[in-house]
C-alpha cells in the first residue's frame, strides 16, 4: 500500500510539473532521439528524415551499432554464454563479473543493467527508422527502397530482441516512438514511458514477424559482403528462433537451414579460415567466407578493442596485457577437447601465454580465449556451422527422429577437423545422439556465445551446471545451485525501481 501511495504521489508531482511548464520528457531507453528532428511541416509535424540521404545516414548508423557497442553485443554476451556455462571461468576478479561464474547474479548487477538499457536503446533506434521512413518526402526514395530499408531495420530489431528475450524472458516489447509529453497529452502519453512486459511467446511472435518481413524485402545475400542484414540473415535467425521455446517448430528449423544451403552457404574446408590472421599478424586473413552469414568487420587503423578483454591483440602484442582478462577457458572444456582428440578446434579456440597474474592457472602457462585475436578480427554473429548443427538437433528432437540424418551432419562437422565419425553407441538412441550433438556444438562453437543458450534450450542447465562444480577444481565455489529459476537472468532492479510496471523474474 505504501508503495502505491508513493507511485501516486510521484505521478501527481510529474503531472503538476508538466502542466506548469508544458515541458517535454525524453526518457531513455524508449527513444533517445524523440526531440531530434530536421524541422517541421507546414502543419507543425516533426520532420525526422528530411530526405533519402538522411535515411541512408541513419541506416548506416544502425550497422555502426554492431561495431561501436561491443559491450553488450559481444563482451557481455560471451560472459553470459561462456562464463555462466561450463566453458569458462569469469577470468577477472571483478565483483560484477565473478557472479556469472559462481551463479550469484542479482538484479543489482551492473552488467545486467547495462545490457538491458543498451538493448532497449538499440530497439528504439530501429523503431525510429521503421516508424518514420514512410513519411519521407523525397521521390528518390522509392517504395522498393523504403521496404528494403525497413526490412533491414526489422532484422536488426529482431536480432536485438532475440538476444534480450533469451537472457531476460519477459521484456517490454516497444514498437513505437513515444511522443514528447506536454500538458495536452500527458494522460495519454505518460504510460508509454513505463511499458509492461510482454510474454516470451509475444516477443517471439514479433521477432518472427520482423524476420518474415525481412525475408520478403531485405537485400539478397552478397557473397562478398557479409556485413548486411540480408535475406540470408533473416533465414538464419528464423532457423534459430524456431528451435527455441515457446515457438519451437523443428520442421521450420530444417526448412531454413536448407534454404541457407541453397543460398550457397557451407562449411569452410579449413576451420582456421574463420579466425586466422595474416602471417605478419597485421590483418585478418579472410573475410566473407562461405561459412559466415553475418559478421562485423574491422580493418587496420580502425580495429576493435574487444580483443583486449579476452587476451592479447596479436597486432599489438603487449598493449593492455597487464590485467586479468574475461572469459578464461575452463579445465572442463580443455579436458573435453583433449578427450576428443580435437586438436584443430582447440588450437583455434585456446592459446597459452605467460602472465603477471595467476587467478585460475599458473602464470607460466595461462590459457585464453583465442577466437578474437586481433583488433582486425571479424566478430562473427551468425555462421553456418551453428545453423547446420541446429538442423541436426531438429532431426533428433522432431516427433519422428531421423537419427541417421542427424549423425551425417555431425559427422560432416567432425570430419572437417579430422575427427572420426560418431560411434554406433552414439547413434544407438535419441538420448545418446542428443549428448553427441551438445558436445559437438560445445567444441565447434566454443567462445562464440552459444553454450549457455544451448543448455537452456534443451533443459540441461541443472544437469550440466550443478555437476561441473564437482569435477572442475578450478571453479570458484557455487553460491546458489542452478534450478528451474536459473534459465532467465534477473531484470535489473534499478529499472524496476524506475518503472513500477516491471516484474522481477522468479528466484531473484
Amino acid at each position: 500500500m505504501k508503495k502505491n501511495f508513493r507511485i501516486i504521489a510521484f505521478i501527481s508531482t510529474l503531472l503538476l510539473n508538466f502542466i506548469i511548464a508544458s515541458c517535454s520528457l525524453n526518457r531513455d531507453p524508449l527513444d533517445s532521439y524523440s526531440d531530434v528532428t530536421e524541422g517541421e511541416t507546414e502543419k507543425g509535424q516533426n520532420i525526422v528524415f528530411k530526405d533519402k540521404a538522411a535515411v541512408d545516414n541513419y541506416l548506416n548508423s544502425l550497422y555502426q551499432q554492431l561495431k561501436d557497442r561491443q559491450e553488450h553485443w559481444y563482451l557481455d554476451l560471451l560472459l553470459i554464454a561462456e562464463s555462466h556455462s561450463d566453458n569458462a571461468y569469469a577470468g577477472t576478479t571483478g565483483a560484477e563479473v565473478v557472479p556469472f561464474e559462481n551463479n550469484s547474479i542479482e538484479g543489482s548487477n551492473s552488467v545486467i543493467e547495462r545490457d538491458w538499457q543498451r538493448y532497449l536503446e538499440d530497439v528504439a533506434r530501429a523503431n525510429r527508422l521503421i516508424v518514420y521512413i514512410d513519411s519521407v518526402a523525397d521521390n528518390s526514395l522509392s517504395p522498393t527502397l523504403i521496404t528494403s530499408y525497413k526490412a533491414q531495420a526489422k532484422i536488426f530489431r529482431a536480432l536485438v530482441l532475440f538476444d534480450m528475450v533469451r537472457i531476460y524472458g519477459s521484456i517490454p516489447l516497444v514498437l513505437t516512438i513515444a511522443p514528447d509529453i506536454t500538458s495536452d497529452n500527458v494522460t495519454e502519453v505518460y504510460p508509454k514511458y513505463f511499458p509492461t512486459q510482454s510474454t516470451e511467446e509475444e516477443v517471439y511472435k514479433q521477432i518472427e514477424a520482423d524476420l518474415l518481413y525481412g525475408l520478403a524485402n531485405a537485400p539478397d545475400n552478397n557473397a562478398s559482403d557479409k556485413t548486411k542484414f540480408s535475406k540470408s540473415v533473416a533465414k538464419a535467425l528464423l532457423a534459430k528462433i524456431y528451435a527455441e521455446k515457446p515457438l519451437r517448430d523443428y520442421a521450420k528449423v530444417i526448412q531454413y537451414a536448407d534454404a541457407l544451403a541453397a543460398d550457397g552457404f557451407d562449411l569452410n574446408a579449413n576451420y582456421a579460415d574463420l579466425y586466422q590472421l595474416t602471417a605478419d599478424n597485421k590483418n585478418l586473413a579472410m573475410r566473407n567466407t562461405q561459412e559466415s552469414i553475418l559478421e562485423v568487420q574491422f580493418f587496420p587503423g580502425a580495429g576493435n578493442w574487444a580483443s583486449w578483454m579476452f587476451g592479447r591483440d596479436l597486432s599489438n602484442y603487449d598493449i593492455n596485457f597487464t590485467w586479468a582478462k574475461w572469459v578464461t577457458p575452463s579445465r572442463d572444456l580443455i579436458q573435453t577437447f583433449q578427450n576428443e582428440g580435437d586438436n584443430i578446434r582447440m588450437n583455434q579456440s585456446i592459446v597459452y601465454y605467460t602472465t603477471t597474474w595467476s587467478n585460475y592457472y599458473p602464470s607460466t602457462n595461462y590459457p585464453f580465449m583465442f577466437k578474437l585475436r586481433s583488433g582486425m578480427s571479424s566478430i562473427i554473429k551468425l555462421r553456418y556451422a551453428d545453423i547446420l548443427l541446429l538442423k541436426a538437433e531438429a532431426l533428433i528432437m522432431q516427433p519422428s527422429p531421423n537419427l541417421s540424418a542427424a549423425a551425417d551432419i555431425i559427422d560432416k562437422v567432425r570430419q572437417r577437423v579430422s575427427l572420426p565419425k560418431l560411434t554406433a553407441t552414439d547413434k544407438a538412441n535419441k538420448e545418446n545422439m542428443l549428448k553427441a550433438l551438445l558436445k559437438e556444438r560445445r567444441l565447434e562453437l566454443a567462445f562464440e556465445g552459444q553454450r549457455w543458450f544451448d543448455l537452456v534450450r534443451l533443459d540441461k542447465v541443472e544437469e550440466v551446471m550443478n555437476a561441473v562444480f564437482a569435477k572442475d577444481t578450478g571453479r570458484k565455489p557455487l553460491v546458489y545451485p542452478f534450478n528451474q529459476y536459473s534459465y532467465r537472468l534477473p531484470i535489473p532492479q534499478a529499472k524496476i525501481d524506475q518503472n513500477p510496471n516491471l516484474i522481477q523474474n522468479p528466484g531473484y
